[in-house]
């Protein structure tokens, strides 16, 4: 899906990391602050367990809903899987997500992304791979990567605790021509919601946004044990996302072997990739 200081916030990530900040950000708007990512900090990376966004390799999720695109209102749905590949950057195995978003049924973007589990039990994002379609046409991909873009960071997708209140924090940023600027902050717990895959009590909510549209505002609904179940809209967001969650299965390993080979496609193409090594069971 598209879009995932006050000390308190980030009482799960390690203080080098929070004062670890673009020089630029050290003395500015807390808004601003990028984290930095250390490798010692993350001894088993690929487990991750997190309560609010667990990400168990063969767990795949089916979200549908609407959006906007030019002024119409039109049918949006996207599957989600978690694979059993691992990507290493910058020092850390990454576990693999292929996320495939689809418009009116026909495809729309695939996008490999890149997280991993520190020790405190932090999710975090360390890149991503998309490529774009027209109708059933690839048109282009683009890439950025902790290490393999020029000032690419790393983010938090989901703290290990997430409280409500302070600044925003970042969820990675890359400057042009990716231009990535996601930030989130937690905005409500002890919700709760229903969707189609089931009624949900206790459930984190978070808002994105970027830096380049602070007025459009992404909400996601996080419930505990599962993930994200919905996703909504509020301020200036043309694109306007409504998704909830239908359904989450556990793939066999027929299914995932042809996931597999569906990543991997993606991951062939990615020159930007360039020094990297390659994805591996």
């Amino acid at each position: 899906m598209k879009r995932l200081p006050c000390i308190h916030l980030f009482a799960n990530v390690s203080l080098l990391a929070v004062l670890g900040l673009a020089s630029n950000a050290l003395a500015g708007d807390p808004e601003k602050v990028l984290l930095e990512i250390d490798p010692k900090d993350f001894d088993n990376p690929t487990v991750i367990d997190n309560p609010w966004l667990p990400l168990k390799p063969g767990t795949q999720f089916f979200y549908e809903g609407t959006d906007v695109e030019d002024g119409e209102k039109t049918v949006h749905s996207i599957v989600f899987t978690v694979t059993d590949l691992v990507k290493m950057i910058n020092g850390i195995p990454t576990v693999v997500v292929w996320d495939r978003d689809f418009s009116a049924g026909r495809p729309e973007e695939s996008e490999l992304t890149f997280f991993a589990q520190d020790n405190d039990g932090n999710v975090w994002h360390l890149g991503q791979y998309r490529e774009m379609y027209d109708k059933t046409e690839l048109i282009g991909g683009r890439a950025w990567m902790v290490g393999h873009l020029e000032g690419a960071k790393a983010g938090i997708m989901m703290h290990a605790d997430p409280k409500v209140g302070g600044p925003s924090y970042s969820q990675g940023f890359a400057p042009d021509p990716f231009n990535w600027t996601d930030r989130a902050r937690v905005v409500k717990v002890g919700e709760k919601t229903n969707v189609k895959a089931g009624d949900y009590d206790d459930v984190l909510i978070v808002e994105e946004f970027n830096e380049e549209e602070p007025g459009a505002i992404q909400l996601k609904y996080y419930a505990k044990g599962v993930g994200n179940v919905q996703v909504g809209w509020t301020g200036d967001d043309e694109n306007q996302e409504e998704l909830e969650l239908v359904k989450a299965v556990q793939l066999g390993a027929e299914e995932m072997k042809q996931v597999r080979a569906g990543a991997l496609e993606l991951d062939d193409r990615n020159y930007i990739y360039g020094n990297t090594k390659p994805i591996e069971r």
